[in-house]
């Protein structure tokens, strides 16, 4: 029965999270899913990343360091050295519930296997404790074609994250490598090419993912880096090209302008070249682009102190306070752990005088 199974392999870039890999590998290590292979690849981390990994090598679980040359680069490196039927994507700092890739497997036999099917599944956002993690559906969170899948991703602002999908190898193998121009968005860029090449999405409920928030260091945030800049104006720019190739309609078109549009505000008014380029996507796509709205908090500032203090307050200020909320869920978890630390005491004590 064993060998009948497919091997899943669960690909792990790493890059400087040293306080997170170990949690990381165990939520890999303990999934119920048998046939197994986990990849940890360390991007020439600063800190001890490869030694606390290193600590859970084995059979099942290789881990290579290389020189740093960003996430993209680390998940290419890791599917080349990857054997498995499927590809599980696990960033450094995120978990899988423990049946997450066994409850997806299971939904491929309800589609005969089809190996052009995406799996996906729903993902929170946790500090340190994943119990008070809360799952919200999103318009995502249902079986979709790939058009109706990019659309609503692009014209709802939604997104996946990127431990929720299983790929066959078959798709992860016609979508490509990823992109390492991409220092920003790398995973909503690969995940575009690997729909495209699918069949649609596979949604399955009970396979949850859980997705850390750590300080400023996320990919996903571009803030003042030129570099980051640049590189999603091209991630937005394919998302367009890749959605107009499955349909080219007005609905389409509508979607791409709020898509440009939600993101507009990373380039505006810093990057005249890049507002240029996306002014002139807009009008090919029979629109134009507004000056991003500020949120209502921060509106009023903008007549007192101008774009730029109201901008940067909008961007600080919830980053400030989200940090607040880490630093508490981060001394809660510790009084957790102490207090079942303390209750095993106790209880093998008791056990020792029974």
């Amino acid at each position: 029965m064993h060998s009948m199974q497919p091997l899943v392999s669960i690909l792990i870039p790493a890059y400087n999270c040293q306080e997170w890999i170990g949690d990381t590998l165990r939520s890999a290590i303990d999934q119920t899913w048998p046939r197994r292979e986990i990849i940890v690849v360390d991007d020439g981390s600063k800190d001890r990343t490869a030694e606390v990994a290193r600590r859970f090598a084995s059979k099942e679980v290789l881990v290579v360091t290389t020189n740093n040359q960003g996430a993209a680069a680390a998940r290419n490196h890791a599917f080349r050295l990857s054997q498995g039927d499927y590809i599980q994507w696990l960033d450094g700092d995120d978990l899988l519930a423990p049946d997450k890739i066994e409850s997806q497997m299971k939904a491929l036999r309800e589609v005969d296997g089809n190996k052009r099917i995406l799996l996906s599944s729903p993902w929170a956002f946790f500090n340190y404790r994943t119990h008070r993690a809360r799952f919200v559906p999103t318009p995502l969170w249902q079986d979709l074609t790939p058009t109706e899948w990019l659309l609503r991703k692009m014209g709802q602002n939604q997104h996946m994250q990127t431990a929720t999908w299983l790929t066959s190898r078959e798709l992860a193998e016609a979508a490509g490598p990823w992109d390492t121009r991409l220092l920003s968005d790398d995973d909503g860029e690969y995940f575009c090419r690997v729909l495209l090449a699918s069949e649609g999405t596979r949604f399955v409920p009970e396979a949850r993912v859980f997705y850390r928030i750590t300080s400023s260091g996320r990919l996903s945030r571009v803030g003042t880096s030129d570099r980051k800049r640049v590189a999603l104006l091209l991630s937005m720019q394919l998302h367009v090209r890749y959605l107009r190739s499955l349909e080219d309609s007005e609905r389409v078109r509508k979607a791409c302008l709020t898509y440009l549009q939600n993101w507009y505000d990373n380039f505006y008014p810093e990057r005249p070249d890049l507002v240029a380029e996306l002014q002139n996507l807009a009008e090919q796509l029979d629109g134009s682009m507004e000056e991003p709205r500020l949120r209502w908090k921060y509106a009023w500032m903008k007549p007192v102190f101008g774009w730029e203090v109201a901008k940067w307050a909008q961007m600080a200020l919830p980053q400030f306070k989200a940090s607040l909320i880490r630093r508490w869920d981060k001394a809660m978890y510790k009084l957790e752990a102490a207090g079942a630390a303390h209750g095993h005491a106790l209880k093998a004590a008791d056990t020792q005088r029974g």
